[in-house]
């Protein structure tokens, strides 16, 4: 496993870690390729019981990279479908995964790093945690499967404040929707995470896979959801609104949206 992506066995329990503190755990295409295999590899390995997705030095993770992603690839633009079809995989990667998830999510999970941490099957934050879909702010739309999963994590009228107004969702609210589980001090994040892993551990295996498959088969077609994200999503970042809303980002002040 690359640098940029840290493995630990505790237990039965597999620690995937986004090692990018720089850059707030920003996603690039190897980091997505790296988790994205550390996941199918937990998933197969018969000892490995629960897998915890976090981000090292504070944060969850804050979604792509979209600077180091163009600098590494400047013809990014052109090939824009393959580019998401990648950062899909890793979505379904955690959904794939025969064995319980838990996101250990500390400080930010923006944009794709919220989807990542709503498509694990718990959450534990640390007081300072929070989730924010930015999306919207340079003309985009959610693409991790937000559009699928937060309807149904929160129900549809939050749903729509957190999208549309980009909202930053505190720990404590998160834990009054229920979307994590536990709440607790930076510091005791880890000891936590790891407390609900041992539950997760001893239980049974066969009967966690069934549970996974048949609640998210109940929860409709994930699958097409992220069809729907990525045909939508493929326009926006075509548009003449997302170069300025990225415009604007880069020279932090408001952009100016012309729907075009």
């Amino acid at each position: 496993m690359s640098d940029v992506v840290l493995l630990e066995t505790v237990g039965a329990t597999r620690l995937v870690t986004i090692n990018r503190p720089e850059a707030r755990n920003s996603l690039t295409r190897s980091v997505i390729a790296g988790v994205t295999r550390a996941l199918y590899d937990a998933s197969e390995d018969a000892t490995v019981r629960c897998v915890v997705l976090a981000g090292a030095g504070g944060h969850f993770c804050a979604g792509a990279d979209l600077r180091q992603n163009l600098a590494e690839d400047a013809g990014l633009m052109d090939h824009l479908d393959e580019y998401m079809d990648e950062f899909h995989g890793l979505v379904k990667a955690v959904v794939r995964c025969e064995k319980p998830t838990i996101a250990m999510m500390d400080g930010a999970a923006v944009g794709f790093g919220a989807d990542l941490a709503f498509a694990c099957d718990l959450r534990v934050a640390s007081s300072r945690a929070y989730a924010q879909e930015k999306f919207v702010k340079i003309g985009l739309m959610p693409d991790g499967g937000g559009t699928f999963w937060l309807p149904r994590l929160v129900g549809t009228a939050r749903a729509m404040q957190m999208i549309l107004l980009a909202d930053k969702v505190e720990a404590a609210e998160l834990k009054t929707l229920g979307v994590v589980t536990r709440v607790v001090e930076t510091d005791a994040l880890r000891a936590a995470t790891l407390e609900v892993a041992r539950v997760i551990e001893a239980g049974p295996p066969l009967a966690h896979a069934a549970i996974k498959r048949t609640l998210y088969a109940s929860l409709g077609d994930l699958e097409g959801a992220l069809r729907r994200e990525r045909d939508e999503q493929l326009k926006l970042l075509r548009s003449a609104d997302v170069m300025e809303g990225v415009m604007a980002w880069m020279q932090k002040r408001e952009p100016a949206f012309r729907g075009q």
